[in-house]
């Protein structure tokens, strides 16, 4: 079954490249992210990978993300919001903790949205399984940025499981960020991540205690 998603996943990368103009892949440096990254630099090494320093990183997926950037000659492109850590919270305080949404928007959504503003196809590394909110994910799809430019949103792992994703990891001895052997699932910017509540649900160690399931990048502008 690894094979024939592999194969999809790999066409639709080459068919997408092809097609249409200029293109970019986000990466978290997360599992499904670096297995999306490597598919991709096999057909465009020079493909834009975009990564969102928020400031809020655990050292070791910024010690992850330099050293597989170094191996993998990646075009890695930075994002940053437009204020600091410090100089945001001396302004409106520690929002991850009294505002998470408005801390995603300002240091995540913002600043992520500005960067694609440039392309024409945007390759995410997001599943169906890692969510409710993405159980109706499609593998292309449009996606309006506030300034009212529509990319092609593709996510070739669409289909893929949480076992599929490691597999290739395996088979193409790629070894994972660091924090997995720690027990995380699903691994954001540090104060918002901690273990799983839920073995079952890869997402559950994020923004525990709060009625948020997504950062933000992947939601429709309105």
């Amino acid at each position: 079954m690894i094979d024939a998603k592999v194969e999809a996943a790999a066409d639709l990368i080459e068919a997408e490249i092809a097609a249409h103009g200029a293109s970019c892949v986000t990466s978290s440096f997360q599992a499904e992210c670096v297995a999306l990254v490597h598919m991709l630099i096999r057909q465009r090494p020079d493909i834009p990978v975009l990564f969102l320093e928020t400031g809020y990183h655990f050292p070791e997926t910024l010690a992850y993300r330099d050293r597989l950037a170094a191996d993998w000659k990646l075009n890695l492109v930075n994002l940053s919001a437009k204020q600091t850590v410090a100089e945001q919270e001396a302004q409106f305080g520690v929002l991850n903790q009294t505002a998470p949404d408005r801390c995603c928007k300002l240091r995540k959504v913002d600043p992520l949205f500005e960067g694609l503003a440039k392309f024409d196809v945007w390759f995410a590394g997001l599943r169906r399984e890692q969510s409710p909110t993405r159980a109706n994910l499609q593998a292309v799809e449009p996606f309006k940025l506030p300034g009212g430019k529509t990319l092609r949103k593709i996510s070739p792992l669409a289909e893929w499981t949480n076992r599929e994703v490691w597999a290739y990891l395996s088979r193409h001895n790629i070894a994972a960020l660091p924090l997995y052997n720690q027990g995380y699932t699903s691994i954001g910017c540090q104060p918002c991540t901690a273990l799983p509540l839920d073995p079952e649900d890869l997402r559950s160690g994020r923004w525990q205690g709060k009625d948020k399931l997504e950062c933000g990048i992947h939601i429709q502008a309105g």
